[in-house]
């Protein structure tokens, strides 16, 4: 008789235990359901899971879409259609900026020497060398600065930070300036982080600057068209994720240079 009621203990303690561990299990399961969701990995379901940690909760079933008891702030979804992280006021925004752009650029559209684009990370605004550079240079060309001026004051007036990023081709540069593609690339874009800061007054705090040099084209470089797409220096309108961590408010140095210069410093005036 003892040796039954022990083993009759011992079998609800560890009935016991196992709830317990299926409970924690499923909401660990939920919490890394929702991570991957939000970073845009795994598409959402049309199963209804509440968000409650009462009862257990099988692997299979952990599919977070809608709160069901509606006493939580889910205003982050990821989109099914593209898996991409958004919000109905960051998207509304970036289009905002992009019809904007598209109305204050529209004779360089209208030429190709400005290309928009909405990626994951927010709105890339391409300026093709063609339409702003010489061939091997950092300086935006003087008949270009008009259009520069009209891209600053929309820049201006918004609040999402702002990486500008320099693109080369695959054509090896060594000039007396510029020793490879990666310092050529870094140099336009700090050269116009710092047009931005010092003739249209935008805050520094917001401006981030990256040299990619050939690395990351748009094209084949193995034409001459392809070569001419990926000449380019992208402004990039970062959407609010995104933005959180490339440009913390935490990043504004003393001097009140941007946060993150990479591959050169900033050129001397």
């Amino acid at each position: 008789m003892m040796r039954s009621e022990g083993l009759e203990s011992i079998f609800l303690r560890k009935y016991a235990s196992a709830q317990v561990d299926k409970r924690k299990a499923g909401r660990l399961a939920m919490a890394i359901q929702v991570a991957f969701q939000e970073l845009g990995v795994f598409q959402t379901s049309n199963t209804k899971v509440p968000l409650k940690d009462d009862d257990a909760m099988p692997f299979e079933k952990v599919q977070v879409v809608e709160n069901v008891t509606r006493d939580a702030d889910l205003k982050r979804l990821v989109n099914p259609m593209n898996g991409q992280l958004s919000s109905a006021s960051a998207t509304n925004s970036l289009q905002d900026a992009q019809l904007a752009i598209q109305k204050a650029l529209l004779p360089e559209i209208s030429r190709n020497e400005v290309t928009m684009s909405m990626t994951r990370e927010g709105l890339v605004v391409s300026l093709k060398e063609m339409g702003f550079f010489d061939s091997g240079s950092a300086s935006v060309r003087p008949a270009s600065l008009d259009a520069i001026t009209r891209l600053a004051k929309v820049l201006k007036q918004r609040p999402e930070y702002l990486r500008i990023e320099g693109h080369t081709d695959n054509v090896p540069i060594h000039t007396a300036r510029f020793a490879s593609n990666w310092e050529l690339s870094t140099s336009r874009a700090t050269g116009l982080i710092q047009l931005l800061i010092t003739d249209y007054e935008l805050p520094a705090r917001r401006l981030s600057a990256a040299g990619y040099g050939e690395f990351h084209p748009l094209a084949s470089n193995t034409t001459v068209a392809g070569r001419a797409q990926n000449r380019r220096l992208d402004v990039v309108i970062l959407a609010p994720f995104a933005s959180s961590i490339e440009s913390p408010e935490s990043g504004k140095s003393d001097a009140g240079t941007p946060k993150a210069v990479r591959n050169s410093s900033l050129p001397n005036p």
